[in-house]
């Protein structure tokens, strides 16, 4: 994984070398981010990639965005994602965007963003996406943890730099 992404995976060789029970817990919990029966494919990305940038690890968010075009989810609509540019995002991308953002800010309107997700999607979805976004924080809070995180600055998405943006726009 670390050669094929380019990514440093020193934390869960620390983690690995010091304590192999706490690693493979570990590595058992992280299964969370990646279930999913029911959402669709690009709306669990969605919610990985914002909770995960809640987080503020770039290495972590640049895997994601990896992940998320092996899975072939469009370019355009993760650097949507990204940048936190609702008016371009489609559909799906924009109620797992609204949801997630909801959830993860405590905003008071998180109940009908979760109204909205269970409508569209179902109880599975909805669940689907409250696992994948909690999953996703795992990574980047151990790394923070143990001293192994860096911050989102910017990504590489085919090629090109993206600039991140923190918040959304008031």
């Amino acid at each position: 994984m670390g050669r094929r992404y380019d990514y440093d995976p020193s934390y869960m060789l620390y983690l690995l070398d010091e304590a192999p029970k706490a690693f493979w817990k570990f590595m058992r919990a992280s299964a969370l981010s990646k279930h999913r029966e029911h959402a669709p494919v690009e709306a669990a990305f969605t919610v990985r990639l914002l909770a995960t940038m809640t987080e503020d690890c770039g290495p972590c968010v640049q895997l994601l965005v990896h992940h998320a075009t092996d899975a072939r989810m469009a370019s355009d609509q993760i650097e949507a994602v990204l940048t936190r540019d609702p008016s371009a995002m489609n559909p799906v991308v924009t109620l797992a965007y609204c949801y997630a953002d909801a959830v993860l800010n405590r905003r008071p309107d998180v109940g009908d963003a979760r109204e909205a997700v269970r409508s569209r999607w179902g109880n599975k979805g909805l669940i689907d996406l409250a696992l994948s976004m909690q999953g996703a924080r795992l990574y980047p809070m151990i790394k923070i943890a143990l001293g192994y995180a860096v911050e989102c600055q910017h990504f590489r998405l085919e090629g090109r730099r993206i600039e991140v943006r923190k918040q959304v726009a008031p």
